[in-house]
Formats: structure tokens, sequence, C-alpha cells
């Protein structure tokens, strides 16, 4: 088979998306799954009110979330409640017909709406202006970088709790290219809380459109249609606006994205593809230390699309960014063991690793939605055939869809037995959540809108009854 037509081959829709079953059977067992994702959401609150109330171990407020009982109204809940009901129900119908450019767009549009209503709540002070510049974050330390070269070679002597000076929890938590995103936007006359929160706003929208280019690279345009409304409507849009971490999964999927077109040499320069692949995960490993388990993802677009030619311009772009901050003086893994002293110093020492490695699932449930956890379900039934047709090459759309989703609930699972998310993975783990959500595309049209309404459901029950901590 040609490379032309493996990639026609792999860019043809599918009629026959979902996955089986299809029938009552099957949608009885996505509900099932779905109830499972609200059990599992009800027991950990239970089990954290009792071990909060206790002795304060988890230090959080309201577990398992980092959030605070706060029933409100805010400014942007009619602009919520709007963007919710125009998705559930038009958004289907669009993703159907607009011609893609025009769907990419509008989905752009459409996520960043979401996000900024939904930030909009607690106001635009409260809510988009000041989110950045607390005593955690990075805007606290703007001042500290004016000799940008200094203070990456003295990075690493900050990052533990003791000696004068030490950095705020989110500077010292990741590597300095989050801190320095936000110090280029400073010196572009860009400054501020407000500037910041925007940056993060747009640009985590723009996730949901990566998520879609990839989809449409792997699985044909039909999968990647049908996802589009559930990828608009994501919960996790809650902590996109605004924390750095939508910027993140942002960078991420871009990544992931353009090396689906690279192997798929569905873009017109797959080299120059690949190598924008791999500068962009370079980058993610810059701007977090977590983020290095995208490689999983990565190594899934190459199954999936059966090819390792892009491999090498990969590499080679994703030595650019590390090369350079170590030429400039900063040392990624003696600062990450750094971290890891730092991370046990605070909270980290003192949540137990036996209420959150079960209860950041939860965490995940809320973040992802239960239409997300309902396709999950019918992606994992799919996982030992999609195994076999991709290693004999005759895997479905189906099929090599589940096998990147399956990819980033892998990636979960090992940030989640490390330890080192030990609660805020509503917030920290964006960058794998948004590869959940295409899931749900494999739900059958009988209830989707419905499906559509539950995931907005919990993004406004959560923005509006509790204040969560980002």
């Amino acid at each position: 088979m040609t490379t032309e037509e493996r990639s026609d081959r792999i860019r043809t829709p599918e009629p026959t998306a979902p996955a089986r079953p299809a029938g009552p059977a099957g949608r009885r067992r996505d509900l099932a799954a779905a109830g499972a994702g609200v059990l599992l959401v009800a027991l950990a609150v239970v089990v954290g009110w009792f071990i909060q109330e206790g002795d304060g171990s988890l230090q959080v407020q309201w577990p398992p979330l980092l959030a605070s009982w706060d029933p409100h109204l805010g400014p942007g809940t009619p602009a919520a409640v709007a963007v919710a009901v125009a998705v559930v129900a038009y958004g289907p119908r669009l993703a159907a017909r607009l011609p893609w450019r025009a769907l990419l767009l509008t989905c752009w549009t459409g996520s960043v709406a979401w996000i900024l209503s939904l930030a909009l709540v607690e106001g635009w002070y409260r809510g988009i202006a000041r989110r950045l510049t607390t005593k955690h974050e990075y805007l606290r330390v703007i001042d500290r970088f004016d000799d940008i070269g200094s203070a990456l070679r003295g990075f690493t002597d900050h990052i533990v709790i003791g000696p004068p000076g030490n950095w705020p929890a989110h500077v010292a938590g990741h590597p300095p290219g989050a801190t320095l995103t936000f110090v280029g936007l400073d010196r572009a006359g860009l400054g501020g809380g407000a500037w910041a929160g925007m940056w993060c706003i747009v640009l985590g929208g723009s996730a949901a459109v990566a998520v879609m280019v990839a989809l449409r690279a792997l699985t044909g345009e039909h999968l990647a249609r049908r996802a589009a409304p559930f990828l608009v409507l994501a919960p996790f849009a809650v902590w996109t606006g605004t924390s750095a971490d939508g910027y993140f999964a942002a960078v991420a999927a871009w990544s992931v994205a353009l090396l689906a077109l690279a192997a798929t040499r569905t873009a017109r320069y797959p080299a120059a593809a690949a190598v924008g692949s791999g500068l962009l995960f370079g980058l993610t490993c810059y701007l977090s230390y977590g983020l290095t388990l995208v490689a999983g993802l990565l190594a899934a677009v190459l199954v999936s699309a059966r090819s390792v030619r892009p491999l090498l311009p990969l590499v080679l772009g994703a030595l650019v960014v590390p090369v350079a901050f170590t030429l400039a003086g900063f040392n990624w893994w003696e600062a990450y063991h750094l971290l890891v002293e730092r991370y046990y110093q605070g909270a980290g020492g003192t949540r137990p690793y036996s209420y959150w490695v079960w209860a950041n699932l939860a965490c995940t449930t809320l973040a992802a939605g239960l239409a997300t956890v309902a396709g999950l379900r019918r992606a994992a039934a799919s996982a030992p055939a999609a195994v076999r047709g991709v290693r004999s090459g005759t895997a479905t759309a189906a099929q090599r869809l589940a096998v990147l989703t399956l990819a980033a609930l892998l990636a979960i699972a090992v940030a989640d037995l490390s330890g080192m998310s030990k609660a805020e993975t509503e917030r920290i783990w964006q960058p794998f959540v948004v590869w959940l959500m295409p899931a749900a595309a494999l739900l059958p049209d009988l209830g989707r809108r419905r499906w559509l309404a539950a995931q907005a459901a919990v993004a406004l029950l959560v923005n509006h009854l509790l204040w969560t901590g980002w």
C-alpha cells in the first residue's frame, strides 16, 4: 500500500463510527458506566469529608476538589447558560454540516466563549484579572526575571523551602518555561493578570481545535465532527479559565496534532510538521514536569498511523528547547529532584496517598464529564480488537480513536500512581483529559443531546455551587 493510499484510507469517514454494541444493551451499559462515575464522585465526597473533618490531612475544603461551598450567580451566568443551550440544541447539526475550516473556527470560538463565560461567573476581577496574580502564581516573580540569564542559572537555588527567596508554589513546581511565558507577555507590553488570563483562555480554547485536527488525520472526518460539540462543552473549562494549565494543554495538544498530520502525511510538508511537533513537545516538557507523559500520546499517534517516518524530525525538533535551556544554565533533572523535595515539604507530604490514588479519578470524572465516562467504556470494550487491528493494519476509525483515548487514560494512570499528583488534578490533568473527550464520539446518536446536556450540567453546577481554587 502506498503512502497516499494509506492517507486516503485513514481520512475516509466511516458512517459506522459508534462502537458496538449500539443497541439497548449498549446504551444500558453506557448509563451504568456513567452511574459508576457518579458513585465514585459521591464516595470521594463522603469519605473525603470524614477525613478532612477528622484530621485535615486532605488540605482541601470540599474534597475531592480544591474548592469551597459557595452557591452563587454572576455576570457570566446568562452567557454560560446560553452557550450550553446553543451547543446542545445546534452543536451536533452544525458539526455535521459546516465546511471543515468553518467548523474549526466555530469550535474555537465556542470553546473560548464557554471558558470565558464560566470564568466570568466570578466577575472580571475575581474570575480573570486576579487569578494569576495571587501569592502562588507566576506573575508574582516577573520582576525577578529582569536578567533572564541570571534567573535561569539560579532557578534551582530557590525551589526548596528554606533558602531565602524561594519561589512561589507554581513557579517552584514547574520548569521556567511557564514563568518565562508571562515574562514575555510583560516584555511585549501585555503585563498584568488580565492579559495573562486571556492568554490562557484563548489558547486553552484552541486545544479543542488541535484534537479535531488530530482526529481527522487519524480517524477520518466523521468521528472528528461527532466529537466537536463534546470538545466545546468540556467540563474542565471551569479550570481552564484561568489557570496556566489550559495554556499547557493547548501546547501539548498541538504537538500531538502536528505529529498526526506528519504521520498520516496529510500535511503539505510532513517533515516540517514533525519538527514542529517536536518543538512543541520540548516546550511542553519545560512548561510542566509531568507533561513528559505526553510522549505516550505521541507514541499512540505513530502506532495508530503505523508509521515511524516522522520519528527522526520529531526527535530533532524535541531537542531544541532542552538544549537551549541547558545552555542557558537550567538543569531540568536537578530541578525535578528538588521539586520532589519541595512537594513533600508542603501539602504533598501531608495528603494521604491511600485517598488520593482513587479520589483523583473522581476529580477526573468531574473534569471529563459523564458522557466521556460512557464513551471510555466503549473505547475500553473495543481495546482488544483495536490492538489486533492496529497490528494488522485493519483498524477501523473507532478503534484508532480508542487507541488515542486509552493512551491518555494510561498517562493519567501513571501520573496517579506516581504519588506526585495528590489533589488538584481537575486542573493539572487538563492536557490529558482533553484527549479523553473524543471518546464521547463513540456514543450512538440516540440520546446524544442528553449526553451533551449532562456535560454542560456538570460544569455549570460546579462553577455555581463551588468557589474553585483556580
